[in-house]
């Protein structure tokens, strides 16, 4: 690896590379959320046409959790190769997967058609889709945070952040287009075109990336030998980093995905609402994360990342049971606005300062391990397994949603405390 193929942070191609890194986020996430809404809204009449709709619902959200089992199985693989062999080439392979395992899920046969290899097929797809954009955030961030000009990283780690909200803004969406067929149509047909579309969207993404270059921070890092083995290294090397990485994340971890897949159940099962109130709030909400998302992520260069992320995560502990009492009222533009706050204050501000802080707190050799294992072994602990744990708790509770509220404030202030533990990194050269 040569000095040639790197760029200098913030100089010409940081902003193709930033774009490079966020298109790519936006197209792997496009593909792992239009999973998530099928899962809340149809899957279950699809795959598990067997048994009853709340059964059949849950069982579509273990399909859910599945992709979140093989995260981080694709955080460890990616991150081996990224920090031996360079970030480009594995982002490459991680956008090549997703695609493929999302267009075959559009061509899958459903239960009525071949039986239990339905679902059987279905879970096996879903982890490759998990596998894939297990590895595909780390790579993502550290690409946008090592190419980021002094004193913008949080920033520039802000925007592959976006590729989250802009790629469930895009599959709820085309789900929202495809909601408006009649239902035999959407049954028959429908369903599968936002994962066909797939295909035009990873090729699109392959064209991108192939034109951007190595960090020079990683080149400079490892220009006398990379480590054998970075993954035993760094939980040798770093093992409270990697616990402190894990811990912030019940923020936002699992509290996403209560704002944006298991509410799309709550609303049309336990308010008895049409599906389209629900996905329409939850496109407002995302497209206003996407604006949000950079301002919070420039906010932490100016004030640090601590002070950033706890006000969001304590600000989102306190506000879980206004959001139940706003959706609770039944009214559409409540319901929305609900969302809205939820995604675009809490949630931006303690998921906008995270790519640049996990990027800052592990050194550049075993970075993007590092990042990998502490973001995706969180997604395991928390993502796949909250709309499922919350779903139960409805159960539980005879549909009371305090049980809920109480679910995500305690994520969020385990995320307090995990980063007041922390050392505050936005000062720290990246070249360790």
């Amino acid at each position: 690896m040569t000095s040639n193929a790197t760029t200098r942070a913030g100089g010409p191609s940081a902003t193709r590379t930033l774009t490079a890194s966020t298109i790519g986020s936006v197209i792997e996430w496009y593909d792992f959320t239009i999973y998530g809404t099928a899962a809340a809204l149809i899957f279950n009449q699809l795959f598990f046409s067997d048994i009853s709709p709340i059964a059949g619902t849950l069982a579509a959200f273990g399909t859910f959790a599945a992709g979140f089992i093989a995260r981080p199985v694709g955080g460890f693989v990616a991150g081996h190769y990224g920090d031996r062999i360079g970030r480009k080439a594995t982002l490459v392979m991680t956008l090549t997967t997703m695609g493929a395992a999302t267009a075959l899920i559009g061509l899958l046969p459903t239960y009525e058609q071949i039986g239990v290899a339905a679902p059987a097929l279905l879970v096996l797809l879903r982890l490759v889709q998990g596998f894939a954009v297990g590895g595909e955030w780390g790579g993502a961030v550290l690409m946008a945070v090592e190419h980021a000009p002094d004193g913008s990283r949080g920033r520039y780690g802000a925007w592959p952040q976006t590729g989250v909200s802009a790629g469930l803004l895009l599959g709820t969406g085309a789900f929202s287009l495809m909601s408006l067929l009649p239902e035999p149509q959407l049954m028959s047909w429908g369903w599968r075109v936002p994962f066909l579309l797939s295909i035009v969207l990873a090729l699109v993404g392959l064209y991108i990336r192939f034109k951007v270059s190595e960090p020079e921070s990683f080149v400079a890092a490892t220009s006398t030998g990379t480590s054998r083995r970075p993954l035993v290294e760094v939980l040798r090397t770093h093992p409270k980093e990697l616990l402190i990485a894990i811990g912030v994340r019940f923020a936002e971890g699992g509290n996403y995905y209560v704002f944006t897949v298991f509410i799309l159940t709550y609303i049309t099962q336990q308010l008895d609402l049409p599906r389209q109130v629900g996905l329409s709030g939850v496109m407002l909400a995302a497209a206003l994360n996407i604006v949000a998302l950079p301002l919070w992520g420039a906010l932490s260069d100016r004030l640090g990342r601590k002070p950033v992320f706890i006000g969001g995560a304590l600000f989102m502990a306190a506000y879980a049971w206004p959001f139940f009492w706003l959706v609770d009222t039944r009214s559409p533009g409540l319901i929305a606005l609900a969302l809205a706050i939820a995604l675009a204050v809490p949630h931006g501000a303690v998921f906008a300062p995270i790519a640049a802080f996990y990027t800052e707190l592990f050194e550049p050799r075993l970075r993007y391990s590092g990042l990998s294992i502490g973001y995706q072994v969180g997604s395991v602990l928390l993502g796949g397994f909250t709309p499922l744990l919350a779903t139960s708790l409805i159960l539980w509770s005879g549909g009371a949603a305090w049980s809920v509220a109480a679910l995500i404030a305690v994520g969020a202030l385990i995320a307090a405390a995990a980063m007041l533990a922390a050392p505050e990194t936005y000062r720290r050269s990246l070249r360790g």
